[in-house]
């Protein structure tokens, strides 16, 4: 027999250890889980903050013969540059081996060229000595022969040709758009005024094509002498700089008319504009000074009411050079800039995030980049160098994240998360402090609601309702935690949510009602609840007292809302909500959201907090009581302050749940990203932003990077406020006792 005992305590002891190694062994592989997730998100969130930077790929001479080059060009798969000379000669050579291959004209004419204004697409509009305008595109056709080896064949396409004309004072330069039907040029002259031509064409009912030209000059008094001007790609604004610091803005109508609406200092101590330049979806234009300085100014809504007009304001600040500012040049698919510096220094900023990506400083002449804006070429003396740039989420910074940003069409800067649009030229809008602040707005108003009930559920079972009670309701509760949390949001964003609006005002006059007629109810019971009869009743069973007052506050609530609505509010409480308190009733808003995410926590809070309770050593209570204290004296300064330990866990748990709920927040908050905390409109957590965005975000690009960032702040989140709750929890344990 004690053989047997003894095999039998080591077969004991050998279960005990391999379950410990098991145990171990899975509490480690989670853990290990769990980390292997956090660095799976944080090492695609990482990129976001990379830097850019600028590899060179091709070096190459152009010649110790050319003439002076006037611009420098590639093309988009960086395999061919180009420059244009005085005489009006494209020269184009093989980057890679550095030889030029093939050179044309971009006109017949024989005189020289006297300027050159570079737009998008590789467009040069060419202004020659004798007054005539030229326009050329620079295309490049790829060609495969048998044996499928590509080539790249340039193609010089003319846009346009204007014959030399007459003007009232020399040329000094030419800017020529087209667009839509309508050509402008606009040409400055050597006496400060403005040459404008214009050729619209209109098509009637009919298809009918009517052309009308337009020709006048803009004379009026400037302050200082015009250094820089630009033109948007419809022709219809002009900007101009002077020499002394002041930028000028015209519309330009179609009927042969300039209306100047601004004049702004643009640069203060009467220093001069030296460049301007339209930055990517004509809305902003960049402005270079000859201190260095670098900013960009947008039309801004200044004023209230009629008097409410659009006005120039500067909007960003951009690293300055050491030198003057000699051009700009915009890239075509961002709102970045390259600007160069009397000194040679080639800057690489963005617009809105007020990134200084690189700088390059090899003594640069003159630059250009490439369609895509991942090259540059620049030109010193006579060689040409070519950068690779790798750049690839340039609108990220913790400003643009964090901080508020003044976006194009925005009155102020703002906190704004909008991640996409209709139009190329648009601005990402991707601030996390909406989605941060929909996410604790969500979760506080669900606490709200949840808390309370929660734990004055688990009291009132644990310390008041019968053993026969408890054992019914607590697996009740418990099984609503497995309602999955679609059908919460699907029914409280189709049923509740439009039973909720059409009697809104109802149910704020019931939560208002039901603790006052409940009070009542209560003090008018008081003097018959010592009587035996009522208390062996009640004993147990209060519960039952409060469903029919729940019923009498709703239908009283319900029977006086239309009278009280058309007596203060004038018979439409949304209306009055709108007009006399400016906030905006939506169907889906964080009452709907108090109710769903409160349907979800509860459960989890009422089953901890009740076995908090109930663990409480039964010695505790009866001591109290015996001491003479009544039984509401007892839970509240012995129960509570002994399971709070446990309560607060219980709470920590409930918010961590709201936190990361993804599908009531997704299907019954509208998904509007906005700063406001009132309780009539709705919001989105960065859980419900994942969801939403995930499946529209290309891999690997900068929308797609940002929503792991999203992840991997929930993740901190709730690992900081589990953090924070267990040593709270460990201080309350010392403070009350472990129980």
């Amino acid at each position: 027999m004690q053989k047997l005992d003894k095999q039998f305590i080591k077969k004991v002891r050998r279960q005990d250890r391999l379950a410990t190694r098991a145990i171990t062994c899975g509490g480690l592989l989670v853990i290990a889980s769990v980390i292997a997730i956090l660095v799976l998100i944080v090492r695609v969130t990482l990129p976001l903050f990379q830097p850019a930077s600028a590899t060179i790929s091709h070096r190459l001479q152009t010649g110790a013969d050319s003439l002076p080059v006037l611009a420098v060009g590639m093309d988009d798969n960086q395999e061919v540059g180009f420059t244009l000379d005085k005489t009006g000669l494209f020269s184009f050579y093989n980057l890679a081996s550095g030889k030029a291959f093939f050179s044309a004209p971009a006109s017949n004419r024989k005189a020289k060229v006297q300027s050159v204004e570079s737009n998008k697409n590789n467009v040069f509009a060419i202004l020659w000595e004798d007054n005539s305008v030229t326009v050329s595109q620079v295309d490049f056709r790829l060609l495969y022969d048998e044996f499928g080896q590509r080539t790249v064949q340039p193609e010089i396409t003319q846009k346009g040709e204007y014959p030399a004309r007459r003007y009232p004072a020399p040329v000094k330069s030419m800017m020529v758009r087209s667009q839509e039907g309508r050509l402008t040029q606009v040409a400055l002259l050597a006496n400060n005024r403005f040459q404008i031509d214009q050729e619209v064409v209109t098509t009637d009912l009919f298809d009918n094509e009517k052309k009308e030209t337009f020709s006048f000059l803009i004379a009026e008094e400037l302050p200082g002498r015009i250094n820089a001007f630009t033109l948007d790609e419809k022709g219809a604004t002009l900007f101009a700089g002077t020499d002394t610091g002041s930028l000028l803005r015209w519309n330009l109508g179609e009927n042969g008319a300039a209306n100047r609406t601004d004049n702004v200092v643009a640069v203060p101590g009467d220093k001069p504009v030296t460049a301007l330049a339209m930055v990517f979806g004509d809305i902003s234009v960049a402005v270079g000074d000859a201190e260095g300085g670098l900013a960009t100014w947008s039309q801004v809504w200044t004023g209230e009411g009629e008097g409410r007009v659009q006005k120039l304001r500067k909007t960003h600040t951009l690293t300055s050079h050491q030198t003057s500012v000699e051009s700009i040049i915009p890239t075509r698919r961002s709102k970045s800039l390259i600007s160069l510096g009397a000194d040679g220094m080639a800057h690489f900023d963005h617009m809105t995030s007020e990134n200084h990506l690189l700088s390059l400083d090899p003594a640069l002449d003159m630059v250009g980049i490439s369609g895509q804006g991942n090259a540059l070429i620049g030109l010193n003396g006579n060689n040409l160098t070519v950068w690779k740039i790798d750049a690839p989420h340039p609108e990220i910074s913790l400003k643009t994240l964090f901080g508020k940003v003044w976006y194009e069409s925005y009155d102020k800067p703002e906190y704004v998360w909008q991640s996409s649009s209709a139009s190329d030229d648009f601005e990402p809008k991707l601030s996390l402090v909406p989605l941060l602040f929909g996410t604790l707005k969500g979760t506080l108003y669900a606490m709200i609601f949840a808390v309370p009930l929660a734990i004055f559920g688990a009291v009132y079972t644990s310390q008041f309702s019968t053993p026969t009670f408890k054992k019914t309701v607590k697996p009740v509760v418990e099984i609503m935690a497995s309602i999955p949390s679609v059908v919460i949001g699907f029914l409280i964003a189709l049923w509740l949510a439009p039973i909720v609006e059409k009697a809104i005002l109802a149910v704020i006059l019931s939560v208002l009602l039901l603790p006052l007629i409940f009070v009542g109810i209560m003090a008018a019971l008081r003097p018959f609840y010592k009587t035996p009869t009522l208390q062996n009743f009640c004993n147990g069973h209060e519960f039952l007292m409060l469903a029919p007052v729940i019923l009498l506050a709703a239908g009283l609530a319900m029977e006086i809302a239309p009278t009280v609505e058309q007596l203060l509010f004038a018979g439409n409480f949304k209306q009055w909500l709108y007009n006399d308190l400016g906030l905006r009733y939506d169907q889906r808003n964080c009452i709907i959201i108090a109710f769903g995410l409160g349907i979800a926590v509860i459960p989890i809070i009422f089953s901890i907090t009740e076995d908090a309770i109930s663990n409480i050593p039964p010695s505790l209570t009866a001591a109290s009581l015996a001491l003479g204290a009544s039984r509401w004296q007892t839970i509240w300064r012995v129960v509570l302050p002994s399971a709070s330990p446990g309560i607060f866990a219980a709470i920590m748990i409930g918010f961590g749940r709201a936190v990361g709920e993804t599908m009531i927040v997704l299907m019954a908050t509208g998904n509007t990203p906005i700063l406001d905390w009132s309780i009539f409109n709705g919001m989105r957590t960065l859980s419900a932003n994942i969801a939403v965005e995930i499946p529209e975000a290309p891999m690997g690009g900068t929308l797609y990077r940002v929503l792991f960032l999203c992840a991997s702040m929930l993740f901190a989140l709730t690992f900081l406020v589990n953090t924070g709750a267990e040593l709270v929890r460990e201080r309350l344990r010392k403070k009350y006792g472990r129980y």
